[in-house]
């Protein structure tokens, strides 16, 4: 999901260099799709598992930037809440219409100007994830 995340293709819309801040809502949009698509009670240990892993990685990113203790705890709650959001607003993705997908789009990416090829790219993420199986996924990570 990393690999996705760096498309620079996904960050033509921000009027800015991009930051730490919008590969995180990119990484977690990902991510989000990803759960939406294997949530099941078969992956339900291997999911928790991954989810565990990820928060992880993103707390000891956030102490490698320098953030001291009391900051790395609002900051992890605040991404974790931002993560729940996201997965929240996409639970029934394939029932709303593009007016509405860009809706819930547009509360997390506040800072990026047009994102109907935002939209696009995860319509067609969608659609890879639900293509394939878990386990391809995994065996892609750890066989590259």
């Amino acid at each position: 999901m990393i690999n996705y995340t760096r498309n620079k293709d996904l960050y033509k819309s921000l009027s800015r260099e991009d930051n730490f801040s919008d590969r995180l809502t990119l990484f977690l949009l990902h991510f989000s799709f990803f759960l939406k698509n294997f949530k099941n009670e078969e992956n339900k240990i291997i999911l928790q598992e991954i989810y565990d892993f990820n928060f992880r990685q993103l707390e000891l990113s956030i102490r490698e930037i320098g953030y001291g203790d009391q900051s790395i705890n609002k900051k992890m709650k605040d991404y974790i809440n931002l993560f729940h959001s996201m997965v929240s607003e996409i639970h029934f993705w394939e029932s709303f219409d593009k007016s509405e997908k860009l809706k819930k789009f547009s509360v997390f990416l506040i800072d990026f100007g047009n994102i109907d090829h935002l939209l696009d790219y995860f319509e067609e993420f969608n659609e890879k994830l639900s293509k394939k199986t878990l386990n391809s996924y995994l065996k892609s990570v750890s066989n590259p």
